[in-house]
Order: structure tokens, then sequence, then C-alpha cells
């Protein structure tokens, strides 16, 4: 049986979805309970229900079928399915009519006896004609129409830092890419401001493509950023010329399932399909093969990214690429430092500073020298974090690299609190200041400063006017992370101070729908007692931070929900969610709310 819906086609039998006739990677069980639920969209499917006719004799937890449901949600929207409390889920999109699916009844055919004549052949003849000419023109028709719909991939291209007279061409020649040139941006200003350029931009390009070109013993290395609306992807392409550099780039960028990761949010279970996928069909696309590492090891899932950093390390090998074999070498080593292995990970590092040196990466090793930082703060060895963090930000300052010199300066005044060096902490807050002000960056950068203070202040009525700052500081960027983290710490000072007005404003003017923002509804809600509204924002907290992969504020929300009583939340469900996925620091964070909840 097929269904068609929206611009989707799904086959209950193959079990194949796809969106504009091009397939579309779907796990077994998803796909399973989308069929269900496609066969009676009338019908509200139980919990229990779900659980017998998907996984059958399986035995399974009820967290299995909400995270199918939300990888659904994640393919065709929220309001494609939808949750009534203590009933279950109910299919809600409209399912448009396909006449394959349709045949008359024996009992139709026969219903009255008709009269024969006597067929006329020229008659006959000239109707068969008619007809298939009819039959031609609708195929046609439909074609021309479904050709219509799918639109030519348009990216914005800000020229590439360094690029060759002839490179647009090349990349702009023989491609189903449209490419528009911006020559009014360039690749280090969109750098340095782009939580402002793009917004502007994106309005009427909402994918974005730049980079910049560099050369080391005549071999051509390009590190580019496709920037979308939901998030970028970005990777680095070597090779013996721009030319060749350049179609590899081309080439890379025909794969559709770029534009789905970048284009809206996933949860991390659905990009690592996507990726899988991607992978199996190229192997050797370096850029895949990495974005693939990491979301293994943004889930946990720490082996299977070993296994696919040996793959990348092996592969360079091979290939005598010293480029991706120092990439491999910080994947292993992040993930060594997760299983707090770190002599182990220093090695890594310390492999990895030798490949990227072979190739003059200045910014691979500033990356590697910052990770060493880490490893030494776990090694409480103060003057090792000082010297590694101020090599990063010295690579970094070598390579015109704003961003990660800053971020290093601000680390390590962040190092030096930590370790109670009360002189170095101003002393590299007062340094990346100043570097903001000479390299002419845009205010939110400074953003940081004040949010730093108030890391600094020990009282929370201390921290007040700092984190007020960085909200000022951040007015024309309120997404930005240092905004969202100074939103939330003042809505739990302000609560706890019964000072729920002030509380209220900091998200009176809140624009963007997404899970920092819901949160901070959720917790306004509970304090001004708005039973309903707290479970309504509370679970929309919940699914947006599943589908976006944000374990931590799963985590809060699920707790959040278990210290109410009402009786439309399901108590089992996120009281086992938070004993199955709960990490140790989370857990030492909220050790009094879970005592008093008995988690």
């Amino acid at each position: 049986m097929k269904y068609r819906f929206l611009n989707f086609e799904f086959d209950s039998i193959s079990l194949i979805l796809s969106k504009n006739g091009e397939n579309l990677a779907i796990r077994h069980n998803e796909a399973k309970l989308l069929a269900l639920m496609l066969s009676q969209p009338e019908r509200v499917f139980s919990k229990e229900e779900i659980l017998a006719e998907i996984w059958q004799d399986k035995v399974v937890s009820e967290q299995a079928v909400f995270q199918n449901v939300s990888h659904l949600r994640g393919f065709f929207g929220n309001d494609a399915i939808k949750t009534f409390s203590k009933r279950g889920y109910q299919w809600q999109l409209e399912l448009q009519e396909n006449l394959n699916n349709h045949f008359p009844r024996k009992a139709d055919i026969n219903k009255k006896e008709t009269k024969q004549y006597k067929p006329l052949k020229l008659v006959y003849a000239s109707i068969l004609t008619l007809t298939l000419v009819f039959i031609i023109f609708f195929i046609f028709t439909s074609i021309s129409v479904q050709n219509n719909d799918i639109a030519p991939i348009e990216i914005a291209l800000i020229p590439f830092e360094k690029q060759g007279d002839k490179t647009f061409l090349e990349l702009t020649t023989n491609t189903s890419i449209n490419f528009i040139e911006l020559t009014d941006v360039s690749y280090r200003n969109f750098i340095a401001t782009s939580e402002l350029t793009y917004p502007s931009l994106a309005t009427k390009y909402p994918l974005i493509l730049t980079g910049a070109f560099r050369t080391h013993n005549q071999q051509t290395y390009l590190d580019f950023i496709l920037k979308g609306p939901f998030t970028q992807w970005e990777g680095l392409i070597t090779g013996n010329s721009q030319q060749e550099v350049t179609h590899k780039l081309k080439e890379h960028l025909t794969q559709s399932f770029i534009y789905d990761l970048i284009g809206k949010s996933q949860p991390p279970e659905l990009k690592l399909a996507n990726l899988s996928l991607a992978h199996q069909e190229k192997p050797h696309d370096f850029i895949t093969l990495n974005q693939l590492i990491e979301v293994y090891i943004q889930i946990d899932e720490l082996d299977k990214a070993m296994v696919m950093a040996d793959k990348l390390a092996n592969i360079a090998n091979i290939e005598s690429n010293p480029l991706q074999m120092g990439i491999a070498f910080l994947h292993q080593s992040a993930i060594l430092t997760r299983k707090k292995l770190y002599d182990l990970s220093s090695q890594k590092l310390s492999l990895s500073i030798t490949q990227f040196e072979k190739i003059g990466d200045l910014k691979r090793q500033a990356d590697a020298w910052n990770a060493q930082s880490w490893i030494d703060h776990q090694h409480d060895n103060y003057d090792a974090i000082k010297t590694s963090l101020l090599k990063s930000a010295q690579l970094a300052f070598d390579t015109k690299d704003k961003s990660r010199e800053i971020d290093a300066l601000t680390y390590l005044s962040v190092m030096a609190y930590k370790h109670h060096q009360e002189e170095d902490k101003y002393l590299y807050l007062q340094q990346a200041e100043n570097k903001m002000r000479l390299y002419q960056l845009p205010i939110y950068h400074f953003a940081k400063v004040p949010f730093h203070y108030a890391i600094f202040a020990k009282k929370p009525a201390d921290k007040e006017p700092h984190l007020k700052q960085v909200l000022e500081f951040t007015v024309l960027t309120p997404d930005h992370w240092v905004a969202q983290n100074s939103r939330e710490e003042l809505m739990q000072y302000y609560i706890a101070q019964n000072r729920l007005n002030e509380a209220q404003a900091l998200i009176q003017n809140l624009k963007t729908d997404n899970v920092y923002n819901s949160f901070l509804k959720t917790l306004l809600a509970q304090a001004l007692q708005q039973t309903d509204l707290f479970i309504t924002y509370a679970h929309k907290t919940f699914e947006q931070a599943q589908l976006a992969g944000n374990k931590y504020l799963s985590l809060d929300t699920a707790l959040l929900l278990c210290g109410t009583s009402a009786e439309q939340v399901n108590y089992d469900f996120y009281s086992q969610f938070i004993n199955e996925n709960a990490t140790l620091n989370w857990q030492r964070r909220n050790k009094e709310k879970l005592v008093a909840l008995n988690l």
C-alpha cells in the first residue's frame, strides 16, 4: 500500500520512504510505526498497542515508543502526530488519494447488464488514439509539474580567501547547483560577524558557502563552511591545485543529505542514520566520515567512534594524507579524554600536532594545544595549562584566526579562576577584550567579558549586573550562547527571589522557537503555578531537547516533570529516562532534588 502526504510517499510493504522521488534514510522500527499509523489514521494507538505491534515479543521500555514518534516528527513536523494524554498517538496529516491503491470490485463490474452494440472500427480507433494522446499528455504534464516543484539548490558564495581568477568559473561549470557570488562580503568579515551577517543575508540566501585557500609544499588546502538555517557543514579538502580542490568540493556538495542536515533540526539518531548511509555510498569521503565520528562522540557511542576514527587513520595512512591522519588523532584524543584515559589522549594530541606541523596547518595545531589544556587541568597543572593555551592563542594569531585566538585567551582566564590565579584571570580576560577592540569586532563578542565577570562573582546578587550587561550587548543576537546562558541564570535567580515580573520580562520579546526559550517558559509557568501551561511547555521542551540531541536540557525538563503531581504527567517514563541517561556530573549538580524525589 502506498500513501502520499505533503511531498512524501511511503510504501508500507517495502517500508521505503521517499521525498520528491528521492529515498530517505529511515530506521526499520520507525518505518513499521509509520505503516501502523497510516493504516488507520483516524485511530489513537496506545503505547501498549504500538509496543505489541512493532516490537512484539521483545522487552523494551515505553521510551522506545516516544523516541520513534519523535524521529517521525523530525521527518514530517511536530504537528504530524498528536499526543493524547493517557491514550496514545494519532496521525494528523491529510493523506492524498492514490489511484494505484483503488481497484473496482467484482460486484460493481457486473452490477448492470449493458446492451451490446456492434463496434465500428473507425470509432474505436479514434477513441483509442484520443485516449493515448491524453495519457501521453498527462504523463508529460505530470513530469513537468514535478520537475518544476523541485527547485535547484541555490547557494550564495562569499569568495574564498586567496581564490584564483578561474575558481568561481570552475565551481559553477557543469553542476546542478546554482551559485550566486556575493562580492560585497569577505570571508574574514563573515566569520567574525556571522551572528549578525548571516540572519540579514539568510532571508534571501539561506545557504551561504565560503572558505579560505592556502598552499604548503605545492599542495593546496581549502577550509570551507556551508552555513544553513539550522547549522553549518564544514570540512577540509586537499589537492594538487585550486582547480582540483574546487572540483572535489563541487562533487562533494552534490550530496543531497547535506542540505537536510543543515536545513532543519534532526535528532542525533536520524543524523546518524543519514551520515551512515552517505558514508556507505562514499566510504572515502573524508568530510562525511569526520562528521559521522563527531556524531558518535556526541551521543556517547565512544567505541563506535573509535572504530571509525581508526578507519579514518587507516585510509589516511594508505593515501599518505597527513591532514586526515592528524584529524584522526584529534578524534582519538577526544574519545580517550571522554573515557578519562588522559595520558593516552595526550599522546594522540602529540601525534596530531606532528602531522599538522608537516603541512603547516596552524589552526589544527591551535585546536590540539587547546585540547591539551583540558588534560593539563585534569592533572591540576596550571603552568602547563597556561603554556598550552598561550601556544594555542599564538598559533591562532599567526594564522589570523581571531575567534580561535580570543577563545584561547578567555578559556585561559576561566582556567586561572578555577586554579585560584587571581591576577591571571583578569589579565587574560583584559587581553581578550583588547583584542576584540583591536579587531573591531561586533558588540556581541564583547558580551563574553561581563559573562566571565559573572563567573568570577561569588554571590548570585553580584552576578546579576554582569548578566544584565551580557543581555544588553546581545540585543541584536539573542540566540548567541552567552545570551542564552545568561538569560537562564537570571531566570533562576529572579524566580528564587520571587521577582516574577522581572523574570517575565526576560522572555517577553523572544521570537525564536527553540528548546532554550521553551525551557525558560517552562520555569516561569512553574513559578507562576500555571500547572496546565507548565506541563504544555515542559512536554514541548522535552521533545525539542530530544530532537536537538540536548541531553542536559532533556534531563532538566524530565526532573521538573517528575516534581509535579499532575495526573497528565507520566512519572514512570520520566523517572526511567533520568535513571537511564543521567551523567555523574548532572547527578552531582542535582543531588538534592534527586534525593527529595527519591530518584
